[in-house]
């Protein structure tokens, strides 16, 4: 962009830190000050990079934290098997969002049949890893 900029004419004056790029003075202070800055910005990725691969390597929960504990999906499975509540009353008792409660719990997308069937049937143990 700056050889694209100075082939147009358009140079750099500033005031205050006393940098011209029209000269070769300033151009060369202007091309070490944009280097200082790349090598700083990419220290910072790299000491992100090595934060996550420890944190990682410490088995340590990357992200954001679940919305819902194993506690309060079965609190609104048990509050969905009643036929007078909705997944739009049940939510700000939760303090979540609808989408928050069919995401965690995915049997309501077969309807009330389904989430009443899951909750009859006994709960197959899941598989440990991720399923192929």
């Amino acid at each position: 962009m700056v050889a694209c900029l100075r082939k147009r004419g358009v140079g750099l004056t500033s005031l205050h830190e006393t940098l011209d790029t029209t000269t070769p003075g300033g151009r060369l202070a202007f091309h070490v000050f944009a280097a200082l800055a790349e090598y700083i910005r990419e220290l910072i990725v790299q000491g992100i990079h090595e934060g996550l691969d420890a944190a990682r390597d410490r088995d340590a929960r990357l992200g954001r934290p679940p919305a819902m504990t194993e506690e309060r999906i079965r609190h609104a499975r048990d509050l969905l098997t009643r036929p007078e509540t909705t997944v739009t009353s049940i939510a700000p008792l939760l303090s979540v969002s609808r989408n928050t409660i069919y995401k965690y719990v995915p049997e309501l997308k077969g309807g009330r049949l389904a989430l009443a069937m899951a909750a009859t049937t006994p709960e197959l143990p899941r598989p440990a890893g991720p399923v192929k």
